[in-house]
């Protein structure tokens, strides 16, 4: 009977490696280049790095017309966007990219009055006094418990990159100032 333990708790342990969820990292910059034939997008930070990132079919876009010739989902070279993407070794895919430019995600600024990771909402208190209340998109919650947790400590100014679906605001991203 032991040993029938044993292999069900190896079996369980080797099923949820191969389910592990990798984490998520994200930038901020704009597309420098587009090569169609290898599938891969290059972002310049404002400091000058450069972020190659590979897509795939699942690799999802914000805030652009999807149907557009000659880009990468709608982007094109000179997009401001920020890219969500898991990094295995050298390979870093694209989760999802979002346009942030003029006809892409809407955004807003303010200070950080409430987080709820549970729920997974983010209230902002604007510059005019009014208080927007987001829900957050996985990866954003997930950055919630890195930088934003600390901006509410401080009550620190953030950004907030997000889209509306159904009447409701859902950050993609935000970031500190």
């Amino acid at each position: 009977m032991t040993r029938i333990f044993q292999l069900c708790l190896c079996s369980v342990a080797a099923v949820s490696f191969c389910f592990a969820v990798e984490p998520v990292t994200a930038v901020h910059g704009t597309v420098s280049k587009i090569d169609a034939g290898a599938k891969t997008v290059a972002i310049k930070t404002k400091d000058g790095t450069v972020t190659t990132l590979h897509w795939a079919g699942k690799t999802t876009v914000h805030g652009t017309e999807a149907g557009a010739k000659g880009t990468f989902k709608g982007l094109k070279e000179g997009s401001e966007v920020v890219a969500h993407y898991t990094d295995k070794g050298a390979d870093k895919t694209a989760v999802e990219v979002d346009n942030v430019g003029k006809d892409g995600l809407k955004e807003t600024e303010g200070t950080v009055t409430d987080i709820d990771r549970g729920s997974k909402t983010l209230a902002v208190k604007t510059a005019d006094g009014s208080v927007q209340t987001f829900k957050m998109a996985d990866h954003a919650s997930e950055d919630a418990g890195k930088d934003v947790g600390h901006a509410t400590e401080k009550s620190a100014k953030v950004t907030v990159y997000y889209t509306e679906d159904a009447g409701k605001k859902v950050a993609h991203f935000f970031e500190t100032h």
